[in-house]
């Protein structure tokens, strides 16, 4: 269940938002086609979820276009790194590393991911 005052998207709004984020500024009809095949929305939900965005700033709508077109207010970079500042606050108690050891701990990481891991912490310590 969603934090009430969140500022993160829901599953849903952030399904829109990746179908934003893929297609580029998109009308309603396009954005409910890629929505009904990922979840089996209906066109009404997918309007009233649109408006609810739009009001929430998610999103953004050109009403000189007809029909209207609608594009994310956020790019995927910007909406990821809002979502890992406030995991890591919410979580980890504001610390990145131990999300990072979470991380690597919780899945298999590949040679080439250790070895990535390994560069980015030499340059954060200066050995670079």
């Amino acid at each position: 269940m969603r934090e009430l005052g969140s500022s993160q998207p829901t599953a849903v709004e952030l399904e829109i938002l990746r179908i934003l984020w893929e297609l580029g500024p998109s009308v309603v009809r396009d954005i409910h086609t890629r929505l009904n095949e990922a979840k089996g929305t209906n066109y009404s939900t997918t309007v009233k979820m649109l408006s609810v965005m739009l009001t929430k700033g998610l999103v953004k709508r050109d009403e000189s276009a007809t029909p209207h077109v609608y594009r994310a207010a956020i790019t995927r970079d910007r909406a990821a790194k809002k979502f890992l500042n406030e995991l890591i606050e919410k979580v980890y108690d504001g610390s990145a590393m131990s999300l990072v050891l979470q991380a690597l701990a919780g899945s298999k990481a590949s040679k080439a991911e250790i070895e990535e891991a390994r560069k980015l912490l030499d340059e954060l310590d200066g050995k670079s």
